[in-house]
């Protein structure tokens, strides 16, 4: 009789077991959104860490291995700046896609772009790799080269359809000579890119704000628009600043007069930052933070420097980007477009189009019919006027 029950038990945890394997297979395999930020990611995180759980969705990605999410982007969601078309305002920091490996996965979760990186990036320290910051090299790397050049194609006709891809032009920490490293990355990679991104900020460092004055800023991205001009493609991609969300208000200024000045496609204000709320000792000790503790920096920013260039400067805005609300802040602030990582890390894949999804219902019930009506909204019906800063921000 005890051998009876024992091999009931057994035949029970055997059904359950495949029951539940199949279970979870089924929610990983269709992209629940809840399954995997309550359950499976933390789950990872908890068994390998957050930076192995990190490289192996990126590996995972890059192999194709991406759930089976099914959402056609409605037409309230499409946003027209720089020249492109882009299927919806949501996408990807340079930083995830290492070596631009997975970026063809990305874009089947739903990404409106992606953003990747010219130069070859090595991780700094573990600690560091936990909070998403890839330190460039002082050179741009072959093998990205080569790999966005073999799918060249495949990426006209994804940014025909509404998916463009961004360049990164990042500097080395130590870099002597950064006008040379951008202009190689220029030459290199301009005519693989639908959008050039001078990065004159180095979240890496100890310092992340502009290492550069005015006429420094001036020259480098005069450079990089003359060297632009030359590329040998019939449409050469429009050149975009990249700064960091805590610059000094002297140096957000600064850096508006440069793009006015010069004529330049857009902006992007970065995720990264220096200073911030409230951090732990092991934060502190990084120099960089991002994620939720930037959101109101970041957006400020953001508001800041939309109010400074008169609107008249498409901007790209991360920092704290989870959820529709978070993007829909960002955008009415002043950026066209947003971009996310921290939350993609924590909570998978299917973070995408839950953003999408919620961003489309907040859209209706705050009475914009598209993205571009809703952009700057906070600046423009405060007549120009800034919300105060935060008291963390430089000043």
């Amino acid at each position: 009789m005890a051998e009876h029950y024992k091999r009931c038990l057994k035949d029970v945890v055997k059904v359950i077991g495949s029951g539940s394997i199949v279970f979870v297979s089924y929610l990983t395999a269709i992209g629940d959104d809840r399954f995997y930020a309550n359950q499976l990611m933390p789950l990872l995180q908890r068994t390998v860490g957050v930076d192995a759980a990190h490289l192996l969705m990126v590996r995972l990605i890059g192999l194709g291995l991406v759930p089976g999410i099914r959402y056609q982007d409605p037409v309230s969601l499409e946003v027209k700046v720089m020249g492109h078309r882009f299927q919806n305002p949501l996408g990807l920091v340079t930083d995830f896609s290492r070596h631009s490996a997975a970026i063809d996965g990305l874009y089947r979760l739903g990404f409106g772009f992606v953003e990747v990186g010219a130069a070859d990036t090595q991780t700094v320290s573990t600690v560091q790799r936990a909070v998403s910051r890839y330190k460039p090299s002082s050179f741009v790397c072959t093998a990205v080269q080569e790999r966005l050049k073999a799918r060249e194609t495949f990426q006209s006709k994804l940014t025909t359809a509404g998916q463009p891809m961004g360049i990164n032009l990042g500097q080395s920490d130590h870099s002597q000579d950064p006008v040379a490293e951008v202009t190689e990355g220029v030459q290199a990679l301009g005519p693989l890119a639908d959008y050039l991104v001078v990065n004159v900020s180095r979240p890496g460092s100890p310092d992340s704000r502009v290492q550069m004055g005015k006429g420094e800023l001036r020259h480098l991205l005069d450079v990089v628009l003359r060297e632009r001009d030359t590329l040998p493609c019939e449409r050469r991609p429009p050149v975009l600043v990249r700064i960091a969300s805590d610059l000094p208000t002297q140096d957000k200024q600064d850096v508006a007069d440069v793009i006015t000045e010069l004529g330049l496609d857009g902006l992007v204000v970065s995720s990264s930052a220096i200073s911030r709320p409230s951090l732990d000792s092991e934060q502190r000790m990084l120099g960089v933070t991002s994620g939720q503790t930037t959101k109101e920096l970041s957006s400020h920013t953001v508001r800041e420097m939309y109010s400074l260039t008169e609107g008249k400067v498409p901007i790209i805005g991360a920092g704290g980007v989870a959820s529709g609300r978070d993007a829909l802040d960002m955008i009415r602030a002043g950026a066209s477009l947003v971009q996310l990582y921290t939350a993609f890390t924590y909570q998978g894949p299917p973070v995408a189009m839950r953003i999408k999804r919620e961003l489309l219902q907040l859209l209706k019930e705050q009475g914009f019919k598209c993205i571009s009506e809703a952009v700057g909204a906070d600046v423009k019906t405060g007549g120009g006027q800034l919300q105060p800063q935060p008291r963390w921000a430089k000043t």
